[in-house]
């Protein structure tokens, strides 16, 4: 997380949720979370002691990542997460995990070059022609397009199977339309605002 995708982030969704370890990422670049949300295990005594009481929910269970239990307790129509990607593979691709084991609400993760999210059962994506566009099945999937210069239909997607990544746009008008969920939607960072729209 740096301080330009946090103020894009923040110009976006103006209210700031710390996941655990979040909180200190957050307090480095100048912003106090209106909530920090974790089991507190990756939070500093010293900055769990400045951060006023009402702003903590600790959930010390571990059955989940502390990003799962920021997401599956916001109430909002939209979230934008920063700081799950670039750093650990194992926390990379835990975050996917948590995309997938909450669909609500609505998640993007912005990493450095891109914006990842869970593909909704139809989405419709106003996108420069020529933009990159990859699908990135985490279940067995099946769908149909509009506006790829690859069409997706009679393809049945499926981890370790077949995989949809730099396909492009060929229209100002991508449509995807899924059969069932887990379907990941990689976008160019450039896309945030178009997937917002058609997200939250």
């Amino acid at each position: 997380m740096n301080q330009a995708d946090l103020a894009l982030a923040m110009g976006l969704a103006p209210v700031l949720v710390a996941a655990d370890g979040g909180a200190e990422a957050a307090l480095s670049l100048g912003r106090t979370p209106d909530l920090v949300i974790g089991d507190f295990d990756s939070l500093s005594p010293e900055t769990r002691a400045a951060l006023p009481a009402d702003k903590l929910i600790h959930v010390p269970e571990q059955q989940s990542t502390d990003f799962e239990k920021a997401l599956s307790r916001v109430a909002a129509r939209g979230v934008l997460a920063l700081g799950m990607t670039g750093r650990r593979t194992d926390h990379e691709l835990a975050a996917w995990h948590t995309l997938l084991r909450c669909p609500s609400p609505r998640c993007i993760v912005i990493a450095e070059e891109d914006i990842v999210f869970l593909a909704p059962p139809r989405i419709v994506l106003e996108l420069p022609v020529g933009t990159r566009v990859s699908l990135f099945p985490l279940l067995p999937a099946t769908g149909r397009s509009q506006g790829l210069h690859w069409p997706i239909e009679g393809i049945a997607f499926a981890p370790g199977q077949a995989i949809g990544t730099s396909n492009r746009s060929d229209a100002p008008q991508v449509v995807l339309e899924l059969d069932s969920p887990g379907m990941l939607v990689i976008l160019p960072k450039t896309c945030l605002d178009a997937a917002v729209s058609a997200l939250f």
